[in-house]
């Protein structure tokens, strides 16, 4: 028995953290078992490859929305040069809306959920001649409890040049209709002591960067503060620390406010889901969120901490149109979050907001990430004007470059609107090169349209762009972004 864990993941920094959870709750065929990651950018043939020159009896593939496209031609590979290994696939994308997927044809098994356990269960089985019968396998919810932790898993390699993924619960409370994790009911707590000493373990091992992925981590006060006392306590003696969660908006109660002061820059940075300010959206994809406690909470993170805030907000939302969609980024740009992630809507298979398309028009691309091109109230020519506003708000405001430079382009009127115009000018200007623009090259262009204005003031531009370069002192002690945006004094 050789079992090969594999899926192809963004980028070479992403670790997989699905199948090294797999691998640790292999039980006594784990020592059969080897991962081996790629990424998008490397050829399915190759993949494949590498793959079969380990001889595997059973190949476990990882399908998410990212990598889709790839599996596919990877997953037919591999079935018609070995069709006598067990092709089993796994991941979000998969679980849902299986049998409308050309990749289930090629493989034995689709397990469906969460498959720490059922995975086992089915190596188990084909180990000891006994196939199911069924091939699409929904798997049970485990006990988080239950599970064996992965995080021995994670390398030496892993720890020096990866994000280490870590996670305190799945599931979340709430019920977006545009998140899958809305269908992960109930919310489950791993046991915080076993966690906290994995923790433990990666710290003396020389791990820097932790990458929270619980999608509610302030929901539970207790096990959030206790998680924060135990970096805190560990900064003295690990200073370089870089935490990542992902934070409900509106609830922050005092006894995080109490330690989140007491982080140093660089260290926090929360990812703040915004999604849309517009209540009558809200309901009608069922997010719940008091807009007035988000922006307490905003003024108290901007004003009393050091935490890097990147917020996200979604365009393309049922209900929602371009003027209803610019006031809420009006919204957030005057709470001043450090970056603001301007995301399409995506039609995510198996996620609820598909019960809008009819009444609201929504169109989406039928392939991978399956992002909105029109809805009833955005034409398909506005949502590609947002789309390049996206990327280039994520160029100029959010990379730091530019953190002096940028008030400029909306100076006192509407940040999304007299950024749109310099959007569309930029467009212009380039033709379709949305990516791929050089540093040296967008400074050219930056300057270009603050002093092509009415009302420009020459030496007001040069003396923004000109504090704008970088200081790399600061860039070589914090994340790239985040050394940007303090040495322009955004903390």
């Amino acid at each position: 028995m050789k079992i090969i864990l594999a899926t192809l993941n963004a980028r070479y920094v992403h670790a997989s953290f699905g199948l090294r959870y797999l691998l640790a709750n292999l039980g006594a065929l784990r020592s059969s078992a080897n991962i081996l990651e790629f990424d998008i950018n490397q050829r399915p043939i190759d993949i494949a490859e590498s793959i079969l020159s380990h001889h595997p009896t059973i190949i476990g593939l990882g399908i998410y929305v990212w990598n889709a496209s790839q599996s596919l031609q990877l997953a037919a590979i591999l079935k018609r040069l070995r069709p006598d290994v067990a092709l089993v696939l796994g991941g979000p994308e998969i679980s849902h809306e299986t049998d409308q997927q050309e990749i289930t044809q090629w493989a034995d098994f689709v397990i469906q959920g969460e498959g720490d356990l059922a995975f086992a269960q089915l190596c188990q089985q084909i180990d000891s001649g006994q196939k199911p019968s069924m091939k699409i396998i929904p798997a049970p919810l485990p006990d988080v409890a239950q599970l064996k932790l992965p995080y021995d898993l994670y390398t030496d390699q892993d720890i020096a040049h990866r994000i280490l993924y870590v996670e305190a619960s799945r599931g979340c409370p709430f019920r977006c209709e545009f998140c899958l994790s809305s269908l992960d009911i109930p919310l489950r707590n791993v046991p915080i002591e076993p966690f906290l000493a994995a923790l433990d373990q990666l710290l003396e091992r020389g791990a820097k960067q932790f990458k929270f992925v619980d999608r509610t981590f302030n929901l539970n006060p207790t096990i959030s503060t206790a998680i924060l006392d135990f970096f805190l306590h560990r900064l003295p003696q690990h200073p370089n620390l870089f935490l990542h969660f992902e934070m409900i908006p509106d609830r922050l109660p005092e006894s995080l406010r109490q330690r989140l002061t007491q982080f140093p820059p660089g260290t926090l940075q929360f990812e703040v889901g915004i999604q849309t300010f517009n209540e009558t959206v809200a309901d009608l994809i069922s997010r719940r969120q008091d807009n007035a406690k988000v922006e307490a909470n905003f003024h108290f993170l901007r004003r009393q901490t050091t935490v890097h805030i990147h917020a996200d907000l979604i365009a393309g939302l049922p209900g929602e149109d371009l003027n209803s969609f610019a006031a809420g980024f009006d919204r957030l740009v005057a709470l001043d979050p450090h970056e603001i992630q301007l995301g399409i809507l995506k039609r995510l298979r198996g996620a609820p907001i598909a019960r809008h398309d009819q009444q609201w028009q929504m169109v989406y691309c039928s392939h991978p990430p399956y992002e909105i091109l029109q809805t009833k109230l955005i034409d398909f020519q506005t949502m590609q004007k947002i789309r390049r506003f996206a990327r280039y708000w994520d160029l100029v405001a959010n990379s730091g470059h530019f953190v002096r430079a940028r008030a400029l382009i909306w100076a006192e009127g509407s940040a999304f609107w007299n950024f749109w115009a310099f959007s569309q000018w930029l467009y212009d200007k380039t033709a379709t090169r949305t990516h791929g623009i050089a540093l040296n090259h967008l400074s050219e262009f930056v300057t270009d349209y603050l002093l092509s204005r009415p009302d420009a003031n020459p030496q007001t531009i040069a003396d923004a762009l000109s504090a704008d370069q970088p200081d790399r002192s600061l860039s070589k002690q914090l994340p790239k972004r985040q050394a940007r945006h303090q040495r322009a004094g955004g903390k």
